[in-house]
């Protein structure tokens, strides 16, 4: 088929900015009638036509232009098919059909139950901007204003779905609608709506709506009829369809997706076709049914994407409509609150403050957009808000992770969602996956910019990624369709400042994502690899042939050099397959060393980055002249992990993308050598984390287990463990049941739902650090249960700065009396006082393994101190009892001072000095105070610091012993230069 984008094929990508930008705009536009001839006239030369071909025309047929019908006359009709049409309307045929179709349509996706709540259209929908087009637009596109100017720009020429078959701007009734629009524009989406609308009679326009899928009817070429393909997809309708050519029934057919369908609207292709009955095939039904030569009377709309609107001869349509998505940001906005506020967002067993995180989530989201950043472009397409909503939900309300929830799931879901089965173009002897042709074109473009790097790109850099390999006319055709269908939903101009003319990814990590398909592809080739590729596979399909050929000849001719230029032949494709297994290597090689690189250790998570650059930085904005900070490419060889997946390489496959078992095989076992060697080093908590998710979205037991085995130490302080951060702590350490030497989860933002995630891991853990997170009693509930669990192995638990208090103390108490595993128990600065220092003391006699006890900075008095003394001198292991920073008497002081290891069997620590000596712990109690100094009142610090000097200057003065002294002066150089740095501000 000719091709009217043949001569715009060479057209810099300079031109392209507008191009990329046309199909999403909603700014500008002005009508332009599709027909310049009256209908009368072009009714006359059609009919000249057909006397000329000896066609008659059909019965009932009325003068048509452009899709439009202007006073038609219809053919008189007795009384008996009126009443007959009534009774066929009144029934229950088409109710049946409303409802069926109603239940068909209201069906959601797997995606949506998968990813989160399943919503029906009803509940959260929000219609796209559909602006009016025409012919001209579509084939010279005028320039346009950047993606930031559009947004803060009215959309003109706006008009509504169920307006869409009002009369023209000429005064004549629509019949045929084009309705098209790039992929991601929410076309399907906007039909299934229009659906759903009718069947509840909210389309009061159509007395009977048949949808079409051209998907569907490409599948076939067999002949049949209109009526025999309505009763085949819609059996409700075996009594309407009788009536459909001789009433006025008001029809409306729905033909999705025609861009799948190979359409030749000349007469030596396609007969004319005026009988319903009559069978032809699929896409001849459709031609006549736009050419208004079968059923007249009824309307179509015809969605497509824009590079097949010219399929259809202007003179067929009444009205070009162009699906502009949100080009409004309140419709983003809209779309945000309707999804991300709904009751069922927050997930099952969510607490009472999930509506407030909702709204927060919202409001974040909200203020990200007004600024117009990236995201605003991305959400310009309603499938990316999709995205952003499913990955927020993700990120705040996933309190468990089953294996097929993953990151990578859901963002090869979301390619499943836009890309499913589509080609890239139908007329196109290679029939090349739309998919399969985004990973080698755009994931090169993917992968060289994260080798270098960046996520700007120049005309100069699509050019060598997209137009350096162009050798014939097809290639060069399938490019200038991705063009105009595709190039919009992965790349758009950047809008910030001074970068207006190069390209950015429409969402940062599909970047990554598209860059790790394309490496485990195995389109990151030579062309040595390339053409040995294609040697091995072209000798070993003849080489069994070749065999049997050779057998015969050397048993006729002594010929003795066959065999073995036989056996050369098949060195080669066992050469090649060895050299594949070092491709692998080389791919499980760049997964290693993406993981692991060192300039990237102290950057946040992969989690935390996702959210940022979703919802946004609170905080000044960066100054113009500011140097960028360096690009981070961190869910790179995440992303490659997630795509070897098993679900994942399934749903690639029905995309075009094949990964074979072998491959995803022999790349784990690569990894052995490479991942799980590079992480016995130590990381930072961030990068640990980085590694767990990895694990986690690989989705290999086995691989997880042995890589899990060798983390006998795991320190993710500071690391903000959201529920889906201890999900897949929980999941991934799930995998073995060895013992953990340390868990450090020092200030990691956990509470008590985050406690009973990780319960079983928990369990495990030998040295458990929880400090620093806020706990309080229901928590203690919580730690109580694992401190009392016939498996627990915690042998040293620290719960500094945390707000326990008294109701808590009671519950640890508890958990003191049964615990059979615990021997240091930390409870610094916990808000005890002395009524929870008594339910300790009260507890601790039925314990038997403890032995070290800090309530430091907890306002014990001293009735409080003593009991826990009196209790501790009783204990059998207890040896070591912490009292620092406590509201102590002098005369508790001396009591304390009077205990002696040796007769008391405990030793308190409670000052800097251990009688007329300088105590053997003052740089523990120093640097405990250091370190804890951010989080305790400053203030109370200082008037601590100034007792404990003055009880050192008195010590001092009592003592004649000059090593003594000596000892003295050194502590009380340290206390008074940490007193200086409190007062200056430095510490």
């Amino acid at each position: 088929m000719a091709r009217a984008m043949q001569c715009q094929s060479c057209l810099p990508w300079g031109s392209w900015m507008q191009r990329s930008l046309s199909w999403g705009r909603g700014t500008r536009g002005v009508h332009t009638c599709a027909a310049s001839v009256p209908g009368t006239a072009g009714s006359c030369f059609l009919r000249k036509i057909l006397r000329a071909s000896s066609i008659s025309l059909p019965r009932g047929y009325v003068g048509y232009q452009g899709g439009s019908g202007e006073n038609p006359v219809h053919p008189s009709s007795s009384r008996h098919s009126q009443s007959q049409l009534r009774n066929v309307a009144s029934s229950g045929a088409i109710k049946k059909h409303q409802k069926s179709l109603s239940a068909w349509f209201s069906h959601q996706p797997n995606e949506e139950r998968q990813f989160g709540p399943s919503f029906s259209l009803d509940a959260v929908h929000v219609d796209p901007v559909i602006r009016e087009s025409s012919l001209e637009e579509i084939l010279k596109p005028s320039p346009d204003l950047t993606i930031q100017e559009q947004l803060q720009q009215p959309c003109r020429q706006v008009i509504s779905l169920h307006n869409l078959f009002d009369v023209d701007a000429c005064g004549r009734q629509v019949k045929n609608v084009v309705l098209y629009g790039t992929v991601g524009t929410g076309k399907s989406t906007l039909i299934k709506k229009m659906v759903v609308d009718w069947c509840h009679g909210r389309l009061p326009r159509f007395e009977l709506v048949i949808p079409f899928s051209c998907e569907d009817l490409s599948h076939s070429n067999a002949p049949i009829s209109l009526r025999r393909l309505i009763t085949k997809k819609y059996q409700h309708l075996r009594d309407v369809v009788p009536v459909l050519g001789a009433s006025n029934l008001k029809v409306l057919f729905i033909l999705n997706g025609l861009e799948r369908l190979n359409l030749d609207f000349c007469l030596a292709g396609t007969e004319l076709c005026c009988d319903p009955n009559e069978p032809v095939p699929p896409s001849a039904i459709v031609v006549n049914l736009l050419r208004k030569y079968l059923l007249p009377e009824a309307s179509i709309i015809v969605t497509t994407r824009p590079s097949a609107v010219r399929r259809i001869p202007s003179k067929y349509v009444g009205r070009y409509a162009e699906i502009c998505g949100f080009s409004d940001t309140n419709l983003q906005k809209l779309y945000f609150q309707m999804r991300l506020c709904h009751p069922d967002c927050s997930g099952e067993g969510s607490r009472g403050g999930s509506s407030a995180e909702q709204e927060n989530l919202v409001e974040m989201l909200s203020r990200n957009l007004e600024r117009h950043n990236q995201i605003t472009a991305a959400c310009f397409l309603p499938s990316y808000c999709w995205l952003v909503c499913t990955t927020l939900h993700f990120l705040y309300f996933t309190r468990t992770v089953p294996p097929t929830q993953t990151l990578t799931g859901i963002y090869t879901s979301f390619l499943r969602l836009n890309f499913s089965g589509e080609v890239l173009d139908s007329t196109d002897p290679t029939n090349i996956s739309m998919m399969k042709y985004v990973a080698k074109t755009v994931g090169k473009l993917a992968y060289e910019g994260v080798m270098n790097r960046k996520t700007c790109f120049s005309e100069d850099d699509l050019q060598q990624c997209f137009e350096v390999e162009m050798k014939t006319e097809s290639e060069l055709n399938l490019l200038e369709v991705f063009r105009s269908d595709v190039f919009r939903f992965f790349l758009s101009p950047c809008v910030q400042p001074g970068k207006e003319h190069t390209f950015v990814f429409t969402i940062p990590a599909m970047q990554e994502y598209l860059a790790a398909l394309y490496v485990v592809l195995g389109e990151k080739k030579t062309l040595a690899q390339r053409v040995g590729k294609e040697l091995s596979e072209v000798l070993g399909r003849v080489s069994e042939d070749v065999a049997v050929v050779v057998n015969i000849i050397s048993k006729v001719l002594p010929l003795r050099f066959l065999p073995v230029l036989f056996n050369l032949l098949k060195i080669f494709p066992r050469y090649f397959s060895r050299l594949s297994g070092k491709e692998r290597d080389a791919i499980a090689h760049t997964m290693a060393e993406e993981l692991f690189k060192e300039e990237d250790y102290y950057n946040d998570d992969v989690l935390d980055q996702i959210n940022s650059s979703i919802l946004g930085v609170e905080g000044p904005m960066r100054h113009p002249d500011e140097a960028p900070d360096d690009e981070v490419f961190e869910l790179f060889p995440i992303f490659m992990g997630g795509i070897l997946s098993r679900r994942n390489r399934a749903i690639l496959e029905q995309l075009g993308c094949s990964i074979k078992n072998l491959a995803a095989f022999e790349i784990a076992k690569a990894m052995k050598k490479t991942v799980i060697r590079k992480s016995h080093k130590g990381l930072p908590p961030s990068e640990l984390m980085d590694y767990l998710f990895f694990l986690h979205e690989f989705q290999n037991e086995r691989f997880t287990a042995e890589a899990v085995r060798s983390l006998r130490a795991i320190n993710l302080a500071s690391v903000k463990m959201t529920p889906l951060k201890c999900s897949v702590l929980a999941s991934v350490m799930g995998t073995t049941c060895h013992e953990v030497e340390e868990l450090n989860l020092t200030s990691c933002n956990l509470d008590s739902s985050s406690l009973r995630t990780l319960f079983p891991v928990l369990l495990r853990c030998k040295a458990l650090h929880l400090q620093l997170n806020s706990l309080g009693p229901d928590a203690c509930q919580e730690i109580r249960d694992l401190l009392l669990h016939d498996k627990c192995v915690v042998s040293s638990l620290r719960l500094a700065n945390n707000p326990v208090g008294e109701q808590g103390a009671q519950l640890l108490a508890e958990a003191l009396a049964g615990n059979r595993s615990l021997t240091r128990l930390s409870l610094l600065h916990t808000a005890l006082g002395d009524g929870g220092a008594e339910a300790i003391a009260r507890h601790l006699a039925q314990n038997r393994h403890l032995r070290e006890l800090n309530l430091g900075y907890n306002s014990l008095t001293d009735a409080g101190a003593l009991r826990v003394v009196e209790v501790a001198k009783k204990h059998e292991a207890l040896d070591k009892v912490h009292l620092y920073f406590n509201d102590i008497s002098e005369d508790g002081k001396r009591a304390l001072h009077s205990l002696r290891m040796d007769r008391d069997g405990v030793r308190a620590l409670v000052f800097l000095t251990a009688g007329t000596d300088v105590s053997d712990y003052w740089s523990h109690i120093l640097s405990v105070v250091q370190r804890n100094l951010p989080f305790w009142d400053r203030e109370r610090v200082r008037q601590h610091l100034t007792l404990l000097l003055r009880d050192l200057e008195s010590s001092r003065s009592q003592t004649v012993n000059p090593w003594r002294k000596a000892k003295f002066l050194r502590v009380e150089s340290e206390v008074k230069k940490m007193l200086g740095k409190l007062q200056d501000g430095t510490l």
